[in-house]
């Protein structure tokens, strides 16, 4: 035959050899067969003997017909089995009648009586001996099962179970739910006592680290095994092992994937797509999103790129170096299991001695680093995040303060909150604070202190999750955290700013209790210091970012609060119950109106009143202000912390808690905790004075009861309080312990101990090194 004729030949079989993949006809498919370790490493063989074998697949469902399954010693013993006769057969676990389900023009059941031995699942025609074998399920250690559930039963009157294998899938039901429990704990059984099993490139990758010291035999290994060298061609099976079934009850997701086998030929697809891809950003966006959400895909991932990056025909093109910039991600996103890293090391110092001062060598350089520092990231990187990735430079972080003010950092994938908050003491000069500080996520509305431990990468990405769904602008802020010694601030340094900035966004939420006057020296102290001297053409700030609003806006419906006139038809309504009915019924619409109307009316009032009081409190803040002429912005600020520390819980960060009860019988509603450097506190909302104060050295354990239930226990009393900030409670009264700890010379008087519960005790015991219940926040230990 002429070479073209041939040629001609072989297009035309790969091609129905695609269609018969795609349309589930018997083909010949190019997968890697996995073996059970004592069927691939039989004593003598040598690390260059593992070879890739080319099974034969067979359509899911056999349609009665006989099935041949992948190894050589299934197909013996199958016969064996045959020829034994089902009676005489010492193997047999389970037998039984069972219905499967079977596919062909529409879904139906069908009655086999099945058999479960210590190698398979097989079904046959009847019991009768000789019956005919229709279908064999070898049984792995891959292998698994679904068990019974009610869904099932109530949509078709059947129990369940469905038992997956490499190829096929038995989808068997029976209407007694102890029967279908007792067939899947059986086959459960027999999979669970099955020796583990490995792929080829598990088993070269242990060889590979056996010879790592011998060149010529790993070089030898490489040689003689394309399945761990780069490839154009598609990946039929997973490098790595994993389970056979759907993903739904293998690993938890719901997100429309498919079994974590299929994603991961999937995405070897993803991967080569690199290649020719104009824009390589989404292609590995979406590869990162997919091993966030199937954890055990990371090791695969590794795998094949690593086997991709492996004698490549042309190393230093673009595309090639896309699979090492997404290598690059994953390092910095993912570690990969202790197997798998330590061949990936090897894989780098490989490449690293082979193409010494190259860009190849470069990545290399930069992964193993990366492997170095790299924690399981809580978001994929974002867009830009990636970018800076593919090119090896750092991203730049913008952390603001009180004020004004903010700077510059660079930030990598492995910095965390803890060290920005260094590098801004650095920056601002308060390394010899003897303050604390923190790093927070803010809004307009909202602020949070950032754990010590957490990426700032990481909550960068989240910003942009927030800002679609609030549509608000989200900012790193830094800040006080625990105020130990205000008094030894300094009145030029920024910490006085930073103190001053925070002491005024206390009073303008309402967390400042104060009289009326005192709130409104205050606010035009503050009016000096940002605008210098009264001037009527000076723009002025808006009353809200002087002044709480909140209490303005309840003194005002204080005064609306009196009883209202009724319209004349509600008290008709009232007054005759003839009437009331006759109302209900034809003149309901009619009432209806009167009352929205009223309402309206109402609202117009308030707006009206509200109106009228901010102009007067205003105008009162404005007088104040021109009295202040002549105050510098070091004056004015110390004259408004002088009467801010007038307060007893001055320096205290108020928590809302919406209920509390003491052991002693105490119960009160709407209160603020207030933690601070010495003690917990408890204020009615709005008043200075304490309604009770706990000092640490009386507080023999706090922690977390339930999931919205803050316990503290003093003496002999246990106080609960019910609020949606315990775990920022935890944090700060942690924060204060251990400030107190180093105080007193590192516990030599007073220790802290958590146990396994949610519990922190206090101690008089010598210094230890004690675990954390919850992570500490940004500030320096």
């Amino acid at each position: 035959m002429p070479v073209q004729g041939v040629c001609w030949f072989l297009c035309c079989r790969q091609g129905f050899s695609l269609l018969g993949r795609d349309y589930g006809e018997k083909e010949e498919e190019e997968s890697f067969e996995l073996r059970n370790k004592e069927d691939l490493t039989p004593n003598g063989r040598s690390p260059t003997e593992v070879t890739v074998s080319q099974p034969t697949r067979t359509a899911n469902g056999t349609n009665g017909h006989t099935v041949s399954e992948g190894t050589e010693e299934m197909k013996s013993l199958i016969i064996e089995k045959n020829k034994m006769g089902l009676e005489e057969d010492p193997e047999l676990l389970v037998k039984g009648w069972l219905l499967r389900e079977v596919r062909g023009n529409w879904i139906k059941q069908r009655r086999y009586w099945f058999v479960l031995s210590q190698d398979s699942l097989d079904y046959y025609s009847g019991p009768e001996k000789g019956s005919r074998r229709l279908g064999t399920l070898v049984l792995t250690s891959l292998c698994s099962v679904i068990w019974p559930d009610k869904q099932t039963y109530k949509e078709t009157g059947y129990w369940s179970i469905t038992v997956y294998g490499r190829k096929h899938c038995y989808r068997l039901y029976t209407k007694h739910f102890n029967e279908a429990v007792h067939w899947a704990c059986a086959v459960q059984k027999i999979i669970d006592t099955k020796a583990p099993v490995e792929t080829p490139t598990q088993l070269l990758i242990r060889d590979i680290e056996e010879n790592k010291f011998n060149p010529e035999i790993v070089e030898h290994i490489y040689q003689h095994n394309p399945i761990l060298k780069y490839t154009q061609g598609p990946l039929y099976a997973p490098l790595l092992p994993f389970p056979y079934g759907s993903l739904e009850h293998t690993y938890h997701s719901g997100k429309g994937y498919g079994s974590v086998r299929e994603e991961a030929v999937k995405l070897f697809n993803c991967l080569q797509q690199l290649e020719s891809a104009r824009e390589p950003v989404p292609i590995i966006q979406g590869v990162l999103q997919t091993c966030l959400d199937l954890r055990p895909l990371r090791d695969e991932v590794y795998c094949q790129l690593v086997k991709q990056t492996s004698y490549t025909p042309a190393p230093y093109t673009a595309a090639h170096l896309r699979y090492w910039q997404l290598l690059t991600c994953m390092s910095c996103t993912f570690l990969p299991g202790s197997t798998v890293l330590k061949y990936l090391r090897f894989h780098l110092k490989r490449i690293q001695s082979q193409s010494a001062e190259s860009e190849m060598d470069n990545y290399a350089s930069f992964i193993s680093e990366a492997l170095e520092k790299t924690k399981c990231r809580e978001c994929v990187p974002s867009w830009e995040e990636i970018q800076m990735l593919m090119s090896r430079r750092e991203m730049l972080c913008t952390v603001h303060y009180p004020g004004p003010g903010s700077c510059q950092l660079y930030i990598s994938s492995h910095t965390t909150a803890n060290e920005v908050v260094r590098r801004m003491q650095e920056k601002l000069s308060l390394q010899e604070s003897k303050n604390t500080f923190s790093l927070y996520e803010q809004n307009e509305l909202w602020e949070q202190p950032i754990a010590g431990g957490a990426l700032v990468a990481d909550i960068l990405t989240s910003f942009s999750t927030k800002e679609s769904e609030s549509k608000s602008q989200w900012k790193l802020c830094f800040k006080l955290y625990c105020l130990l010694d205000s008094d030894s601030i300094s009145v030029d340094s920024v910490e006085y700013l930073l103190l001053f900035e925070q002491c005024h966004e206390m009073v303008v939420r309402g967390q400042l209790p104060a009289c009326e006057e005192d709130l409104q020296a205050l606010a035009a102290l503050r009016l000096q210091c940002l605008m210098g001297d009264f001037g009527t053409h000076a723009p002025c700030p808006p009353l809200d970012e002087l002044f709480p609003g909140d209490m303005l806006e309840a003194r005002v419906i204080m005064s609306l609060s009196a009883p209202q006139a009724l319209p004349p038809c509600q008290l008709a309504a009232q007054g005759c119950p003839t009437t009331q009915r006759f109302l209900s019924g034809t003149l309901w619409s009619h009432t209806a109106t009167a009352a929205h109307k009223q309402k309206v009316e109402q609202d117009l009032r308030l707006r009206s009143v509200l109106k009228e009081e901010t102009a007067a409190v205003m105008g009162s803040i404005l007088e104040r202000w021109r009295g202040l002429a002549g105050y510098s912005c070091r004056d004015s600020m110390a004259a408004y912390l002088t009467i801010a520390r007038q307060w007893s819980g001055f320096g205290c960060t108020l928590y809302e808690v919406d209920f509390y009860i003491s052991s002693t019988g105490g119960f009160s509603q709407k209160l603020w905790l207030g933690v601070a450097a010495t003690s917990v506190s408890l204020y009615r909302q709005g008043e200075a004075e304490a309604l009770e104060s706990f000092p640490y050295g009386q507080i023999c354990s706090y922690g977390v009861s339930d999931s919205n239930t803050f316990k503290i226990t003093a003496g002999d009393r246990d106080l609960l309080f019910e609020t949606t900030k315990l775990t920022e409670i935890m944090q700060l009264m942690n924060a204060y312990f251990s400030a107190i700890r180093r105080q007193r010379g590192k516990g030599e008087d007073a220790d802290i101990t958590i146990g396994d519960s949610t519990e922190v005790g206090f101690h008089h015991l010598a210094s230890t090194k004690t675990p954390t219940l919850l992570e500490l926040p940004s500030h320096p230990v």
